[in-house]
Formats: structure tokens, sequence, C-alpha cells
């Protein structure tokens, strides 16, 4: 089965990753490698959060559209990015996401196979 790892960035992963990039990018990227290494790892990306505010655009009912700039949802958290695995099941999802050892939320969620 294939599972979304969404990540969240925090204030405290944000806090770390501007006190020393270089040695959160180390532990980061080790992780990143040890899926890559156990062949879990099927792709994902980062996304920009540090230069360049986000916009989001609401679409009503009627068609019309609202944009407006900043995330969709505001709060401590941060959409970053994700990383799509194939693993047996959910619960080796979440165990890998627990295994990340970097301080952000990760939010695990089946990929919708179509037929």
């Amino acid at each position: 089965m294939k599972y979304a790892l969404v990540i969240f960035e925090t204030d405290e992963s944000r806090r770390r990753i501007q006190a020393d990039r270089a040695a959160y990018r180390k532990e980061y990227e080790g992780w990143i490698g040890g899926l890559a290494a156990a062949g879990k790892l099927v792709g994902g990306e980062a996304l920009e959060t540090e230069r360049i505010e986000p916009a989001t655009v609401r679409t009503a009912t009627d068609g019309t559209s609202a944009v407006s700039d900043g995330p969709a949802h505001s709060g401590e958290e941060t959409l970053g990015g994700w990383f799509i695995v194939e693993v047996a099941d959910r619960a080796e999802a979440v165990e890998l996401a627990r295994s990340l050892p970097t301080p952000e939320t990760v939010e695990i969620r089946p990929v919708l196979e179509s037929a």
C-alpha cells in the first residue's frame, strides 16, 4: 500500500533549522536515506516555506473564487512537503513517521489507487 507522509513544520523545527541548517539537513536527509535504502521511499517533494508566501484560492458553490495571501489554514504548523512510501499497512506507515528524528508533525494518509 502507498501512503503519503505529509510533513508540517513547527515552531520548534523552524527554530532548529535557523540555528543550524546543516546539522538539521543531515539528520533529516539521513532519515530519508534510510527510507530509500529500505526500499520504502517512492517519492516526495519539499515546499518552499521561507521566502515566498503561499496563496490560497477558495471557490464558492456559485463558481466565484477569492484569492488571499497566506496558507489555507493558519497556525503554528506549516505544510512543508510530503513523501510517498510503499508499505505493508497503515501500522508500518505510522512507524516510519514516528522514526522521523526532527520535530515536525506528520500526517499519514493512504494514497487513493484508482482502478
